[in-house]
């Protein structure tokens, strides 16, 4: 294997879970932190550490000369960037590669194409993934935007063709409101992305949020490990996540499977990717491709059985994939908590030093977080500060072990989501599988009223 000495380019619960998929193969870490992350877990139990800045993330975490500079002095081999950060940018890919390191992630190519949604819209379209109606490219102008809506009807939605997380993005009504959302969509656009490029879909009323997780080797194979369902968000942000989908059926997992993993082989893609969809009244609508590792892979591991960060490494290392399509069994069911430092009815983040920790345990009880007795949750990054993840033989069975560990969980000395969590597992709709994108929002307002 060249791959003897790996860069983890992140922090929190993600580097520690890279950490150790690392030193299971037998390949030395090195985790870089920023001055407020110097007693991060992650980098105490890491082979080497380097500081590469103050607390702020564009001055370390997004400090691309700082990373590379520790993978020179450490004599690290690869680099691999987690979620978030740099880990969609096509090109700190082409730096890491030009300097004689091991990207761990896509083709920069690829993430670049995906990271424009105008721009992955179409070469989705043109692999034959099934596409929301909408606007073919960014819209120029309103007359165009006008007779578009006109033709694919109203509900419609304006979004940013750089963003993400909901900025961006307005929903149209009427052709009244049309002009002055558009507007306002530019303008969010160009405030938080620096681009005030804008396309239109179909909005579609009630959907779930389904993806799908594929994987590729860069040589013209790939294979799909199943479906998640992340329809459960607040404000556009994922807060817990399960797969399989309560609603959908081994036929269309198949065909759908299919038609994604047919796509990347097509494309050529390599490493670990998420196809994410719509789904609404049993069809599926292209939405955006993740060219990375996902928050909720630890759902998808649990059903199949594989180590996705393993298989990352593998395949930026030149290996070939270690499974084929037909040995990819799904058994049981699994859900992931996410486990937020905040308050968790008014969302407020919560920083502080951890007083008292205990994990959950037991059977297929898994835990992701870098927390210990003592530890300090800085207030400069995400507020996710674990991941609760349980799996079972059934949905039911799952729930129950989810229910009683997160009364097993003990995190003091700050707020946290564990609260929130507890109250949606008694909910009936929730336990039903029920709901859509817009439940927990509504969920939520009636709770607060």
């Amino acid at each position: 294997m060249a791959i003897k000495r790996l860069l983890i380019a992140n922090r929190g619960e993600i580097a520690l879970r890279i950490h150790r998929a690392a030193r299971e193969m037998g390949i030395e870490t090195v985790a870089v932190h920023s001055t407020a992350d110097a007693d991060a877990m992650h980098v105490r139990l890491a082979d080497h550490a380097v500081c590469i800045g103050p607390p702020a993330a564009k001055d370390s975490y997004l400090n691309v000369a700082a990373i590379i500079a520790a993978a020179e002095i450490t004599h690290a081999d690869a680099i691999h960037p987690g979620y978030g950060f740099l880990s969609e940018n096509a090109q700190f890919a082409e730096i890491v590669e030009a300097h004689g390191l091991i990207w761990v992630g896509p083709k920069p190519e690829h993430i670049r194409t995906m990271g424009d949604k105008v721009e992955a819209k179409r070469s989705a379209g043109a692999l034959g993934l099934p596409l929301v109606p909408g606007s073919d490219g960014a819209i120029e102008d309103f007359a165009e935007a006008r007779d578009l809506a006109e033709t694919i009807g109203y509900p419609v939605i304006i979004k940013a063709a750089s963003g993400g997380g909901g900025r961006g993005m307005k929903v149209v009504n009427t052709a009244e409101e049309l002009e002055s959302q558009m507007g306002q969509a530019r303008s969010e656009a160009k405030a938080a992305f620096g681009d005030a490029t804008v396309y239109m879909e179909k909005y579609l009323g009630n959907p779930r949020h389904i993806e799908f997780q594929i994987f590729g080797d860069g040589k013209g194979e790939a294979v799909h490990l199943g479906e998640r369902d992340c329809s459960l968000q607040r404000r556009h942000q994922k807060v817990l996540e399960e797969a399989p989908s309560p609603v959908i059926t081994p036929e269309e997992r198949d065909r759908m499977g299919g038609i994604v993993s047919k796509a990347m082989a097509d494309m050529g893609y390599r490493g670990a990717g998420t196809i994410e969809f719509l789904w609404e009244n049993g069809e599926f609508y292209f939405i955006e491709m993740n060219t990375r590792l996902q928050v909720e892979h630890p759902v998808t591991e649990a059903i199949t059985g594989v180590d996705l960060v393993r298989e990352q490494i593998r395949i930026a290392d030149g290996q070939p994939l270690s499974f084929k399509q037909d040995e990819i069994e799904f058994k049981g069911h699994a859900i992931e908590c996410r486990i937020n430092a905040e308050d968790p009815w008014n969302f407020t983040p919560s920083p502080g030093q951890v007083t008292n920790y205990h994990a959950a345990g037991g059977m297929n009880v898994r835990v992701d977080s870098g927390l210990y007795t003592g530890y300090r949750i800085p207030p400069y990054y995400d507020s996710m500060i674990g991941k609760l993840i349980v799996s079972g033989r059934s949905r039911n069975g799952a729930i129950m072990r989810l229910k009683r560990a997160l009364e097993e969980m003990v995190i003091d000395g700050v707020k946290t989501s564990i609260p929130l969590h507890q109250a949606l597992l008694e909910d009936p709709e929730f336990q039903s599988g029920d709901y859509t994108i817009k439940w927990l929002e509504e969920w939520l307002a009636k709770r607060a009223s």
